[in-house]
């Protein structure tokens, strides 16, 4: 009795001392360059805290392509078991997702969970028949070495890249794409405790029973980077920051739109450099705003107005250039819609007014009399007075002489005399 009960006092003391740590993250969203850093960031931090591993809680629809490669070599290389988990329930894991919940040293799904690939159309409409199989055929070697790497059903992931095929939780577990099935984080701790797994360092065997679990949020600036890396965020910022020049340039000294206007460019450019874009999208984008400023200058009888909102609609189309249909990322119909119709009555209305108000004729000082009529108080023979605006002016009589009360008319200004005519 005395042996077992200072067993128990061991056991208890060590498990006090050695208490194992997991550390968890969530990817809830599109894969992008902010879930790469995010991701590749988790596993530093978590190999510096000596945790058994890095869980990541999955729920994706997808992203790009090449933010998925980053994540899957991330992945690959490390020396720390990492567990990919397609939670909470009514998760998904498309398109993207497949590839990197098939590269986890451990995969689970959690109850009402799915796994495919459920690819959207590109945003270019039908790609050519010969790039979409070379992407398609990329993408298809890609998860069968991925698969072949974990030993998982590699006939079944690549159907998924091809046919867009997409499991449950169960069937999952059935057809050998995931390992199990778990309800939560800790009864995946629990169920994966013991297991060994092949790390690039070697094999490791995983000590997650009672395990405490580490929580690791994005950080500011990778929140900002996942915010800007969305499509939709870059073309509505690329879009005010076109809006806030032209506001300085037809309105100077304003300040305000122009500082606005920049800041919205370079925050654009930024966003639009971490996503494929298709730069001929972009031209046809700049040439719209070329022919908006042309209709306001040019009498076109609305054609230029016309080209402009074809240009820039086809241009916003085409702005974001996916290299495979497996990536889900796009434009939303609504945004591009939306900003159409208010670019299109911006620039037919605002600047428009704009500019009329700038050429409007000027109706004070000294060429805001020319041209106008009044009346002579006074007979002109050939100088006197005349009453103009409602001020009384010395004025002279150009020809002949006019008459007290005759209506006269503007020619010029000379030593703040006004050189009048009779007026017809």
């Amino acid at each position: 009795m005395r042996f077992t009960g200072f067993l128990a006092f061991i056991v208890g003391i060590n498990s006090i001392l050695f208490a194992q740590k997991v550390v968890s993250i969530k990817i809830d969203g599109a894969i992008n360059p902010a879930a790469a850093e995010f991701i590749h960031t988790s596993i530093e931090r978590a190999k510096d805290a000596d945790a058994e591993c890095l869980v990541i809680q999955l729920n994706t629809p997808g992203g790009l392509l090449k933010s998925t490669r980053v994540i899957v070599s991330d992945i690959l290389e490390s020396s720390l078991p990492v567990v990919v988990f397609v939670s909470p329930s009514g998760a998904h894991a498309g398109s993207a997702g497949v590839f990197i919940t098939l590269a986890g040293h451990i995969a689970a799904m959690a109850p009402g969970t799915n796994i495919g690939a459920a690819h959207p159309v590109s945003m270019e409409g039908q790609q050519d028949s010969i790039m979409m199989e070379k992407a398609t055929n990329d993408a298809a070697a890609f998860i069968r070495t991925i698969s072949e790497k974990r030993k998982r059903n590699v006939s079944w992931a690549e159907e998924a890249v091809r046919k867009s095929l997409s499991i449950t939780e169960n069937e999952a577990v059935q057809k050998k794409v995931v390992d199990l099935v778990a309800r939560n984080v800790e009864e995946l701790l629990e169920a994966i405790d013991g297991k060994q797994v092949e790390v690039a360092s070697g094999v490791a065997t995983l000590n997650t029973k009672g395990a405490t679990i580490q929580t690791i949020e994005m950080g500011w600036s990778e929140r900002v980077l996942d915010i800007l890396s969305d499509p939709n965020i870059a073309y509505i910022l690329f879009m005010l920051g076109v809006y806030g020049l032209l506001f300085e340039l037809y309105n100077p000294g304003s300040i305000l739109p122009g500082v606005v206007g920049v800041i919205s460019l370079i925050l654009a450019f930024y966003s639009l450099h971490t996503l494929p874009i298709n730069y001929a999208g972009l031209a046809l984008i700049v040439f719209s705003v070329i022919l908006f400023i042309a209709e306001i200058k040019i009498v076109s009888h609305g054609m230029l107005t016309v080209g402009g909102v074809i240009s820039l609609l086809l241009g916003s189309m085409m702005l974001i250039r996916t290299d495979s249909s497996l990536e889900f990322i796009e434009i939303s119909w609504s945004v591009i819609l939306t900003t159409v119709a208010m670019t299109a009555l911006f620039f037919v209305y605002v600047i428009g007014l704009g500019i009329k108000a700038q050429t409007k004729k000027t109706v004070t000082g000294y060429e805001g009399l020319l041209g106008e009529v009044g009346e002579a108080i006074s007979v002109l023979n050939p100088t006197g007075q005349v009453r103009v605006h409602g001020e009384i002016w010395n004025a002279q009589a150009k020809t002949g002489k006019i008459a007290k009360g005759e209506r006269v008319q503007v020619l010029e200004m000379q030593n703040l005399v006004l050189i009048v005519e009779k007026k017809a």
